[in-house]
């Protein structure tokens, strides 16, 4: 009986698993000190911990997106042609013959956008590779956007194949040619901008001033704007995802994808209660390295002292929720513990070591490249 409840908990998991954005894989501690702050200060405090990330080389991204923009069948997620729930009307895959070079029209290959584009920050580094703005999107549609800012537009000129626009925009108190993307993707693109503007305040010297622009402040219009995005369009799984993919390559995170209410707490108003709910603790941590991995990799995993010795398990599953492998299974102590799990028999592919003790259940992306 003890087996079978415990493997109807472990199903009931994965179908709650399958269905719902996870909480990110926050490392424990990463967003120490913030705690009370908001406004400039809290914008000030991200920027100390998410600053001087691992800079990477300019001919290395096609390679990354493999880690931080695939679909669940593999193909290129580029959010200038993606229909969710739909079709889309062209997919590339993670080959050089998909890549840019020459193109002439939607469909031909996709490249590296520059979601702030590379003129506003004159190409410097480590903006020009910082993988939290750069994104795989058709080289046509990228062509088109151009370095327009973003916006919503009243009176398009040109129409993308899944709905992205360019044209005049008249609202939030703002006119000029603009680019606005379809609105499944809007709160990733505001996120982004947040993070941005968040990353490189007081480092934005010899940066441009331009309609959404003042270096790394955002004007007044597009603040309005993002929040607006933001709020219709909240964090997806893809997001939380990148973000964790991300962190394994660059070492920093997006705060505003971990942490959505801090969006507000900066450029809005802060409604929450000081301390307790700016970061909910976590009575279970993991994380494992390296990730992408070939073929072992060490997987941390961490239990609050004030849980107390508790039965725990420590479990690989593959993306179809079956049980591949059982790392840990009993009685464990509080506190940090590590356990190797060596892949070597297994296919390269993503799998999810899954942590429970007691009541609480925690899990962690491990991806395996041969």
């Amino acid at each position: 009986k003890k087996i079978l409840k415990k493997t109807y908990k472990m199903k009931l998991f994965f179908a709650i698993f399958f269905t719902t954005v996870l909480m990110a894989d926050v490392p424990p501690g990463y967003y120490d000190g913030v705690e009370g702050l908001d406004g400039e200060s809290l914008r000030l405090a991200l920027h100390n911990i998410i600053d001087d990330h691992t800079s990477q080389s300019y001919s290395s991204l096609f390679g990354h997106f493999e880690s931080t923009d695939a679909k669940s069948d593999g193909t290129v997620w580029d959010m200038y042609s993606d229909v969710p729930d739909g079709t889309p009307p062209y997919i590339y895959n993670f080959t050089s013959e998909d890549q840019c070079g020459n193109y002439s029209g939607e469909g031909d290959c996709f490249n590296r956008e520059h979601s702030w584009p590379k003129s506003w920050f004159n190409e410097g580094m480590p903006m020009n590779t910082d993988l939290f703005h750069i994104y795989p999107t058709d080289g046509y549609v990228n062509g088109m956007r151009s370095n327009y800012a973003y916006g919503e537009v009243a009176n398009a000129t040109w129409t993308s194949q899944n709905g992205s626009r360019r044209g005049s925009m008249n609202s939030y108190n703002h006119t000029g040619t603009v680019f606005e993307p379809i609105d499944a993707y809007k709160g990733d693109f505001a996120r982004t901008y947040f993070y941005m503007s968040t990353r490189y305040c007081t480092e934005d010297s010899g940066w441009d001033e331009n309609d959404m622009v003042d270096g790394a402040d955002l004007k007044e219009w597009a603040v309005h704007m993002l929040l607006d995005w933001h709020e219709s369009d909240p964090v997806s799984q893809k997001e939380t995802d990148r973000n964790d993919a991300v962190y394994d390559i660059q070492g920093n995170r997006n705060p505003f994808i971990d942490f959505p209410a801090w969006v507000e707490c900066i450029w809005g108003e802060c409604n929450l209660t000081v301390g307790s709910d700016l970061l909910p603790t976590r009575p279970l941590s993991i994380e494992n390295f390296p990730n992408p991995f070939n073929p072992s990799t060490t997987i941390r995993i961490s239990v609050e002292t004030h849980m107390g010795e508790n039965d725990a398990s420590l479990c690989i599953y593959d993306v179809k929720g079956q049980l591949l492998a059982t790392l840990i299974n009993g009685t464990i102590k509080p506190g940090k513990n590590e356990v190797r799990w060596d892949a070597v028999n297994f296919s390269s592919g993503v799998y999810f070591a899954v942590l429970q003790s007691g009541n609480d259940s925690i899990s962690k992306k491990l991806i395996y490249l041969k």
